[in-house]
């Protein structure tokens, strides 16, 4: 019986990885222009980690973590999401107290929720964050969502849409939550059974529900935005003023609450508007959570950040037909013809890569015909013929497969002619 591949994972084969790899080549450009740092964390994390981090009352926590226990009988969690575990080596490795302030990281790696795959989303999945923590600032809050639209738009994605909310500090939350609770408690016998223990826990997540979405009250539910205090209202027309100041154009929709239990303030997705993206438009989601630095025990301290999933990113530029893939070229190839001169390639190839070209040579045994197809398979500009006549002169024929053009360069000192030629 052969074995296969996990459900809702994925091979990468060569091919499509160059277009992952400059995926991540550009987010990575974008952070260093806004200073940003990668940041590595392991892919599992203690399970408590993610139940304090995420929230108990998430899809995340209750549904959809790989959680096992290790030879000691320690409860460990494959890591579902980026955030709690950045903000748990920001506090355990003292991170507040650098010298440059706020602190501004990024990270990508694999993540792993059991949810059903369906297009763009899979159990294991590759993750782009970032993270800003130590400012209470409303300019960072629209640097961060500048700094994901900035990715998109130099990959060249057009249809996209912004949307913000505010969800409040402590005090504009505890009076909505208040209002909800009052709003949903007669008739919450008739939502899911997610929804009828969220109400005490945590009934902003019922706004998130995808079960009952339709249901009558949640066209009626009470705004967040009719409950924010005057320090929240201020707040929030700062960052909408510092992202018309910047050009970037958004919605505020007071229904976005987001997923996860840590989030306070500003909250957004970015969407995509493609035809035949998919029902599920969301490519990144982000936002404020002040208290999650002192729920892992270290001070008081403000963050905001974002992630998307590469492979819905991937969707996206599909959707819109754009293609990213870069054209592979290597320097030359090397076609040797004769036992002497095969044993001579082996030096020559060696020589080559090490004064950094890329390079490659023959190991099939194919006449040189094939071995000139393989060249123009693998885009090289040049073929580099070295035979017994070619060795015992002293020299190798080189050929220019995008001119035509050949050439005969001495073997004693190849490299450093070839080196002017290829210039």
């Amino acid at each position: 019986m052969s074995i296969q591949i996990p459900r809702g994972t994925q091979d990468i084969l060569p091919g499509t990885v160059e277009k992952w790899q400059l995926i991540e080549e550009t987010a990575k450009e974008v952070c260093r222009k806004y200073l940003y740092e990668e940041i590595r964390t392991p892919i599992f994390e203690h399970t408590e980690l993610f139940l304090r981090g995420v929230g108990d009352t998430t899809d995340i926590v209750q549904k959809e973590m790989y959680t096992f226990e290790d030879r000691g009988e320690r409860s460990l969690t494959l890591r579902p999401e980026g955030t709690a575990s950045v903000v748990r080596s920001f506090t355990e490795n003292k991170m507040y107290g650098n010298a440059n302030q706020p602190v501004k990281l990024y990270y990508i790696g694999p993540m792993f929720r059991y949810e059903r795959p369906q297009k763009g989303r899979y159990r294991q999945f590759v993750q782009f964050g970032v993270e800003a923590l130590g400012s209470m600032d409303p300019a960072i809050d629209a640097e961060v969502i500048s700094l994901a639209m900035q990715i998109y738009k130099q990959l060249g994605l057009k249809k996209l849409k912004l949307v913000i909310n505010s969800l409040g500090d402590n005090s504009s939350r505890a009076a909505h939550r208040t209002a909800l609770i009052n709003h949903f408690q007669p008739s919450i016998h008739e939502f899911c059974s997610d929804c009828q223990n969220r109400l005490e826990k945590n009934p902003l997540r019922i706004l998130d529900c995808k079960k009952d979405r339709d249901h009558e009250l949640m066209k009626t539910a009470p705004s967040i935005l009719d409950y924010l205090n005057e320090e929240s209202s201020l707040y929030f027309e700062k960052v909408k003023q510092y992202l018309s100041l910047m050009n970037i154009d958004f919605i505020v929709d007071p229904t976005l609450v987001r997923g996860l239990d840590y989030y306070n303030h500003t909250a957004f997705e970015i969407m995509s508007e493609a035809e035949g993206f998919g029902a599920i438009t969301t490519l990144c989601g982000g936002g404020r959570y002040n208290g999650l630095v002192q729920e892992m025990g270290g001070p008081e301290t403000p963050g905001i950040g974002f992630a998307f999933s590469v492979e819905r990113l991937i969707s996206a530029l599909e959707a819109e037909g754009i293609e990213i893939t870069q054209e592979q070229q290597i320097d030359c190839y090397v076609i040797a013809l004769g036992e002497k001169a095969k044993d001579y390639s082996v030096t020559l190839l060696q020589s080559l890569r090490q004064a950094g070209f890329s390079a490659e040579r023959d190991y099939l045994n194919r006449k040189m015909k094939a071995q000139f197809k393989a060249a123009e398979r693998l885009n090289a500009k040049h073929v580099i013929i070295l035979g017994e006549d070619e060795l015992a002169a002293g020299k190798v024929a080189v050929k220019n497969l995008q001119s035509g053009d050949q050439v005969e360069l001495p073997l004693e000192n190849f490299i450093n002619e070839y080196t002017t030629l290829s210039n």
